[in-house]
């Protein structure tokens, strides 16, 4: 496939070439609840290897991953189309340099994120093997811990051959239509740490502090839905006010009295998380009610700084970026991306739980910062409803 150019100026590269090795669990004979209502679906670890077409100055990667695949279709002639999904962890071997590599402005830390999304569709099947083809989407990012940071994005054709080790018995469940419909609402509270930078020039690493609270509904204890608040607090914003930075003088003095006040950021969200035995994958969107301080954040940290000399003395000169509409939207829309690992089995459907997660949180689609969190999960009464279908 290609790698997308991530900024102006970016290395010329050939094609991307990638090898990965996936070990999944098909699901066809589980009883869970969960795996029925994914249409049985196959989960697993990916371990990857990239060539970005430039080992000089784009570099390597070398990639693992828990991933899930799910079914879309079947045709007529027995072909599927699956979709398969992961998320998890690359090393870069080749980083952003401001002196030998100033180009690459996507990669500047060894250790990123790593998304990967690929459509499949089975070719021919030759006794044990299944051949398939697939077009796929790779993205690399560290999550906002440090600048440049615009991250890599690939898109790729894919040929590969798919071994089962052992016979799948297709179990009844498949084509068993279940009627019944369980309901259960909860409450949920979590807290969380993360890091990450103010801008190029501001690009020591600094903690985030996060609340939340939500409130919705289990589907059949796969599917959580829910809405709920946050609060969060940036030690870098705090800093820099504490410090009368670069243009909290000019633009904003009034928050020179009470930086623990213009630090912070609140506002609310809708959640939707698949629920898979000890296993959530989770994604958040939500709309910033409070954020003051990322007026000076998207100036320094979409802008550019450079040097000029000052009676002799070298000196650090910004070209801010401008508060256009692109910026308010940005402001205004918050998203959250990651995976949870739960101390209990959810389908058991526990009154009390706790989990432990990882998380991407993002100005709309751009990182804001990476985040562990521990959360705390009650669920309420049980609800059983008999669907006539």
């Amino acid at each position: 496939g290609k790698t997308m150019e991530a900024n102006t100026g970016f290395p010329d590269s050939g094609l991307q070439t990638g090898f990965y090795l996936n070990f999944s669990r098909n699901h066809d004979s589980d009883e869970e609840l969960w795996a029925r209502e994914l249409k049985y679906p196959q989960t697993g670890l990916s371990l990857g290897f990239s060539d970005f077409g430039n080992s000089e100055l784009i570099g390597k990667a070398f990639t693992i991953m828990p991933t899930i695949q799910m079914d879309l279709l079947k045709t007529k002639k027995d072909k599927t189309l699956s979709i398969l999904m992961g998320m998890g962890m690359s090393y870069m071997d080749t980083q952003y340099d401001i002196l030998d590599n100033p180009f690459n402005k996507g990669i500047s830390t060894k250790l990123n994120w790593s998304f990967k999304s690929f459509f499949y569709y089975d070719a021919f099947k030759l006794f044990k093997t299944q051949s398939r083809i697939g077009l796929g989407y790779l993205h690399h990012s560290n999550g906002h811990i440090r600048l440049p940071n615009q991250g890599l994005n690939s898109f790729l054709l894919s040929v590969s051959s798919q071994f089962q080790l052992k016979d799948q018995l297709q179990s009844e469940r498949r084509i068993i239509k279940d009627t019944t419909r369980l309901t259960q609402t909860y409450f949920s509270l979590r807290t969380g740490i993360g890091q990450n930078v103010l801008s190029q020039a501001f690009n020591d690493k600094k903690e985030v502090f996060s609340v939340a609270a939500a409130y919705g509904k289990i589907i059949n204890g796969t599917f959580k839905f829910g809405g709920g608040l946050y609060y969060r607090f940036y030690e870098k914003y705090y800093d820099h006010i504490k410090n009368r930075g670069d243009q909290v003088e000019e633009q904003v003095p009034e928050y020179i009295d009470h930086p623990f006040r213009y630090a912070t950021n609140f506002g609310a969200f809708g959640t939707a998380e698949i629920l898979m035995n000890h296993v959530g994958i989770e994604f958040n969107l939500g709309i910033n009610f409070y954020k003051p301080f990322y007026k000076i954040d998207w100036q320094l940290s979409q802008g550019y700084t450079w040097i000029r000399m000052v009676d002799g003395e070298p000196q650090i000169a910004y070209v801010l970026e401008e508060l256009n509409d692109y910026y308010k939207l940005k402001r205004t829309v918050s998203s959250r991306l990651g995976i949870k690992y739960y101390v209990l089995n959810t389908n058991d459907h526990p009154r009390h739980n706790v989990f432990f997660g990882a998380h991407i949180n993002a100005n709309l689609g751009q990182a804001d910062f990476s985040e562990f969190s521990l959360g705390y999960v009650r669920r309420f009464n049980l609800k059983k409803k008999t669907v006539i279908d």
